[in-house]
């Protein structure tokens, strides 16, 4: 390590800031973000000697060679000499597991100034082999009925020679990562990293992917630290595919004492979009209670709030603090709420490739898809069937815009009228009583106050119907206006500042007219 200080005409850049990704799923961390997680942390871990640190998914070695310089402070009463404190912090409480074999070969480069450990110029002289404490095995995936049993990886995608990397990760491939280390039953007072993100399957289309970085968080549970911090993807929030499990298991763990949030990935990330934004967590097995949550947004700071994870009724996470009192008014005055009559994805069982027909035939339907309008057989449809005579209205599964807000979270609805039906373009909102009825409901949908009850809700791009649960059903013979709606629910200055801020008016009032 090296501890030379350094004028500001020899300044060399800490190459760890400079790193490019290696793509979305795997991230590095940059040291600036890395010492923000460490902070979360006890100070006087710094000065234990018998402290030990494990970092399971190392890539660059960012997080061992931080926890070093802190160590190497914080020890130099205890261990005078240099050598010594050096050769005891490296060998005896930095722990590592490596990605790959690159990221193995990097990190040893960052932490021990030298790609294999006990190589000439390591700088801990007591390493007998090459891999020292950042370790990396080759390990395959365990294939049942086409998929691994411990990620879930694709048969066909990751049934690979050993010339290239099988992505089948060591700390979520083996029961007992310990096993990785020479040294029996090892107990970790902290492990922290920054896990693998997702995992390209390429089942339902080519980049269709699944959840990872919940298993790497569920394993190091297991080994019951004192201390679990993690950066992850904030969609584990309001669950989604495959995280319902995770997120219902985190929220209702009051041990969970620190969560700070990034809406927009960019604002931790340079340059990194992760939709739905990331988060880092400390997790502390010791001292549960409240958890003390910061949204960074804009690269704004909000003031923390220690409140539980789980509001009273809710089911998923409200992350900015700023909407808690907002929904305590909406919840305090509604009975029911618009996510009873949101249909689930696929609303009439064809998926988004399918287009239908150019022209009507006897006994058809017009069908919505992306752009525009086909037609479909009524024999053909068999989801739905009580929505087709119905009036309605369509709305984009997916959000619209950019990730940056002040955002529209939704896309622009429209009027279906009787014998329309979509493909999974398009939600259906219904069945409702006239299209005045349909009307009502788009300008509603069409308010700020609208959006932002489902901004609580939607940690991804898609708007799916548990995203419309905190939206409250209202009396659609009626014209809501966002001045009605902050007058009906009692919201102050401040609140109704606060959504404006967050939400932008839809730019069109009116769906353009599909054309036949």
């Amino acid at each position: 390590m090296n501890q030379k200080n350094h004028s500001s005409d020899s300044y060399n850049p800490d190459v760890l800031t400079c790193l490019a990704n290696l793509s979305n799923d795997e991230v590095f961390t940059p040291p600036s973000l890395v010492n923000n997680m460490l902070d979360l942390l006890p100070q006087e871990l710094w000065s234990n000697p018998d402290a030990k640190f494990l970092d399971p998914v190392t890539k660059s070695g960012v997080f061992l060679r931080e926890i070093a310089k802190r160590l190497m402070t914080g020890l130099e009463k205890k261990i005078p000499n240099k050598q010594k404190r050096i050769n005891h912090i490296f060998e005896k409480q930095l722990y590592g597991i490596a990605i790959t074999e690159l990221t193995a070969l990097l990190s040893r480069r960052s932490v021990y100034c030298s790609k294999t450990a006990n190589g000439k110029y390591s700088i801990c002289e007591t390493f007998k082999d090459a891999q020292g404490n950042i370790r990396y095995e080759r390990m395959q995936h365990t294939w049942e009925n086409g998929k691994c049993t411990q990620c879930g990886a694709s048969q066909e995608v990751y049934e690979r020679g050993d010339e290239a990397e099988s992505y089948a990760y060591n700390f979520i491939h083996t029961e007992n990562p310990n096993k990785l280390f020479k040294q029996k039953n090892m107990k970790f007072d902290v492990i922290i990293g920054n896990p693998p993100y997702q995992l390209t399957v390429g089942v339902e289309k080519d980049n269709y992917s699944i959840p990872l970085y919940h298993l790497f968080v569920e394993q190091a549970k297991k080994l019951n630290p004192k201390y679990l911090t993690m950066i992850v993807p904030s969609r584990w929030f309001a669950g989604g595919r495959g995280l319902d499990d995770f997120r219902n298991e985190m929220l209702n763990d009051n041990r969970m004492r620190i969560i700070y949030d990034y809406p927009e990935a960019i604002d931790c990330f340079t340059g990194t979009q992760i939709k739905g934004g990331v988060c880092y967590f400390l997790w502390d097995r010791d001292n549960p209670g409240l958890c003390k949550v910061t949204t960074n947004l804009n690269g704004k700071e909000s003031a923390s709030m220690e409140r539980p994870l789980l509001e009273k009724g809710a089911d998923t996470f409200i992350r900015y603090n700023d909407s808690i009192s907002i929904l305590h008014k909406v919840k305090n005055q509604s009975n029911r709420f618009l996510d009873e009559i949101v249909s689930p994805q696929t609303p009439f069982g064809f998926v988004t490739s399918f287009k239908g027909y150019k022209k009507s035939k006897s006994n058809s339907v017009k069908i919505y898809i992306s752009g525009g309008c086909n037609y479909v057989p009524i024999k053909s449809i068999n989801k739905g069937k009580e929505l087709i005579n119905k009036y309605k209205v369509f709305i984009a599964k997916a959000g619209s815009g950019s990730d940056k807000f002040p955002h529209t979270i939704l896309g622009q609805p429209f009027v279906g009228e009787p014998n329309s039906i979509s493909n999974q373009t398009y939600l259906v909102i219904g069945p409702l009583k006239s299209e005045n009825e349909c009307k009502n409901l788009i300008k509603y949908i069409n308010t700020r106050f609208f959006r932002f009850m489902v901004l609580l809700k939607k940690n991804t791009q898609d708007a799916m119907r548990g995203t419309y649960g905190f939206v409250p059903f209202l009396d659609l013979n009626e014209e809501w206006t966002d001045e009605k709606l902050y007058k009906k629910y009692g919201l102050t200055k401040e609140e109704i500042a606060f959504i404006e801020s967050m939400i932008r008016p839809m730019e069109n009032s009116q769906h353009q007219d599909f054309q036949d």
